[in-house]
């Protein structure tokens, strides 16, 4: 009788703090109910021969690391590599079937979404020696995409998708405070304009941090994460003119995010000011960062128009998705104006639980 493993892991939503965790400034972040799937049954060989069905394609991945090299932005061989070093032994072959309802390149996180299920997979399926929690995996992943790697990103997608919910996350120790208030209710747009992640975040994050490193040549004890909006015009006048918005919108949006957590944590949360908030924020990423194009803009206005309290784009830009924070009684008309102001998909969201794995016998 042969053994079946499936593993989940959810997409997630960034409500607060984009372009903030890399900076190692605070996150608010739900995953939500669209996941990425992967199903796999032994094969008797020595390979992972792996199927994404949405995308059509076939691959082969050998079950030894070092025979397997390493591609740019290949996580499932990167992944093979790090729970190397954590004792996960791959001694049989799978066959793999990937699926989902993420929607890809959409600013969803469905990168992470399913580096996160292959890890859980591969721990499942060969044992690790560690006590594995959804912290360890939400590390092991952000070790696969980012240490490995060397890309600009930070650790929300990795921790909100691991462990679920409603959450803040203090991305200097990754510490987590769960935020299980009701949140409104949440309309995602997909504006089908693909995004250059790696190369947005590597532009954005490297002038951010060429601007705070500028206060700081004249401030040594100046932290970004205690400095307050009250005081910017003191600290602006320290930055060259072309790293002035990256800096503002760093300042400012960290701002929002404190604003936010209180609001999460009273007894009853007001989703017309934390969409307030959601349109400040916005304010930062489409002045200020510019990651914004005339589509994205276009499903806010309409958004904005129909009712919702508030909306912002999602993920690193450029493209992408928004979501909206709305109430109950008009989620069908803000979907209706997402698809007539050009999005090529619009759906209404939940908050759901983190990624999971489960053993069953054929």
């Amino acid at each position: 009788m042969s053994k079946i493993i499936s593993s989940q892991a959810p997409g997630r939503i960034c409500l607060f703090g984009d372009h903030q965790d890399y900076l190692k400034l605070p996150i608010i972040a739900c995953a939500i109910d669209r996941s990425l799937r992967i199903k796999g049954t032994p094969n008797n060989t020595n390979q992972f021969v792996v199927y994404m069905k949405d995308l059509g394609k076939e691959e082969t991945i050998l079950t030894e690391p070092s025979k397997s090299p390493v591609r740019k932005e290949d996580f499932l061989r990167t992944a093979l590599k790090v729970l190397l070093k954590y004792g996960c032994i791959p001694s049989e072959g799978y066959d793999i079937i990937i699926e989902g309802t993420i929607p890809i390149n959409a600013g969803l996180s469905s990168s992470t979404a399913l580096t996160i299920a292959w890890i859980q997979f591969l721990v499942e399926a060969f044992g690790v020696d560690a006590e594995v929690t959804p912290e360890w995996i939400a590390q092991r992943a952000y070790e696969t995409e980012v240490l490995e790697h060397g890309t600009s990103g930070g650790s929300m997608d990795q921790y909100t998708i691991a462990l679920g919910g409603l959450i803040f996350l203090k991305t200097t120790d990754n510490s987590v405070l769960k935020l299980s208030k009701p949140i409104g209710h949440l309309v995602v747009g997909v504006s089908g304009i693909a995004k250059d992640t790696f190369g947005s975040l590597s532009h954005l994050k490297g002038h951010a941090l060429k601007a705070i490193e500028q206060v700081k040549n004249q401030i040594p004890s100046f932290e970004i994460a205690e400095a307050k909006c009250t005081d910017l015009d003191l600290y602006l006048k320290y930055i060259s003119p072309d790293l002035l918005p990256f800096f503002t919108a760093a300042l400012i949006n960290h701002s929002i995010t404190k604003q936010a957590k209180v609001e999460f944590l009273k007894a009853n949360p007001n989703p017309e000011i934390l969409g307030n908030l959601m349109n400040q924020h916005h304010e930062q990423l489409q002045r200020n960062l510019k990651i914004t194009p005339p589509r994205i803009d276009a499903m806010i206005n309409a958004v904005l128009n129909a009712g919702a309290y508030g909306a912002k784009i999602v993920g690193s830009g450029g493209g992408g998705c928004i979501v909206a924070m709305t109430n109950k009684n008009n989620t069908n008309e803000i979907v209706q104006s997402l698809k007539e102001a050009g999005a090529i998909d619009a759906f209404i969201v939940s908050q759901a639980e983190g990624s999971s794995v489960k053993t069953t016998s054929a």
